[in-house]
């Protein structure tokens, strides 16, 4: 059965059937794959019956594993996370927020993978805003004061223990860890060309980026609240429906992403991957 790729209309993303990810995928299965990711950035396969097995296995087709450093894993598990939350949790809604997973290592990962456990009737879709477009797209005045900008990528603003999901995070399911290396920061143009197709693109925003290299922070902060209003605009947007039993992966050097509730009363549960940089 031949590869069939339905792209998804918006800025970004594509569903992919006529393949089975519970069996090892040929080579030219993968390459195929890649080869649409890239294009698309972002993959959803609908109808997967997947073990943990199966997603270890899909992850490594791309890459090695990333580093989750502030997830617990799942039991038995190694580089497999638990995206979670409860029918009645009161915590904030985890990973609100734009953001391009973990830029703030010295080599973020390449991608990630979700696959769907329980998923609500209705609500927590996902957002992912297509960081390539948003660069060609934007205003001449701002992409100057860009260039050639090094941001100040950080954990802190999350992960430290005064951090969003630190010490005054009570009552959520997830297994987060935060910690002081959270604190530790790396530096990324903001600007850059995506290491295997070339293209330039927009790399991650605020949150994880708390300043600008050589620049004030009564200087830098206006200048990346700007460029983050930019970044999220409706135009560069792709809004992902969930299902049961479905594999999405996305590229995290091209797009940002975030999540949305309305799903209150449901639990809900995804297993994740990171596909490191390669």
């Amino acid at each position: 059965m031949a590869i069939m790729v339905t792209p998804s209309g918006q800025a970004c993303g594509a569903s992919v059937t006529g393949v089975n990810l519970s069996a090892p995928l040929s080579d030219t299965e993968i390459q195929e794959i890649r080869s649409t990711w890239l294009t698309h950035h972002v993959l959803s396969f609908p109808e997967q019956k997947m073990s943990d097995d199966d997603l270890e296995r899909f992850t490594t087709y791309f890459g090695g594993f990333g580093h989750d450093p502030f997830f617990d894993p799942i039991e038995g598990r190694k580089n497999i996370a638990a995206i979670r939350r409860q029918a009645d949790e009161k915590s904030p809604l985890f990973a609100e927020n734009w953001h391009s997973d973990w830029s703030f290592q010295a080599s973020p990962p390449a991608g990630t993978c979700l696959r769907s456990i329980i998923i609500p009737p209705s609500g927590g879709d996902t957002l992912f805003s297509n960081q390539h477009l948003a660069l060609e797209k934007m205003p001449p005045a701002l992409r100057e004061k860009l260039e050639n900008k090094i941001a100040v990528h950080s954990a802190q603003l999350a992960y430290a223990p005064d951090g969003a999901y630190g010490a005054k995070d009570e009552g959520r399911s997830m297994d987060i860890r935060p910690d002081e290396s959270a604190r530790k920061t790396q530096l990324h143009p903001i600007i850059r060309p995506h290491p295997e197709t070339g293209q330039l693109g927009l790399f991650s925003c605020m949150g994880y980026i708390i300043g600008i290299e050589d620049l004030p922070q009564s200087d830098a902060l206006p200048l990346l609240t700007e460029l983050y209003a930019w970044q999220g605009r409706e135009e560069f947007i792709y809004r992902h429906q969930w299902q049961a039993d479905m594999l999405v992966m996305w590229d995290n050097r091209s797009v940002l992403h975030c999540a949305t509730g309305g799903y209150e009363g449901y639990d809900r549960l995804l297993h994740r991957t990171t596909i490191a940089a390669h």
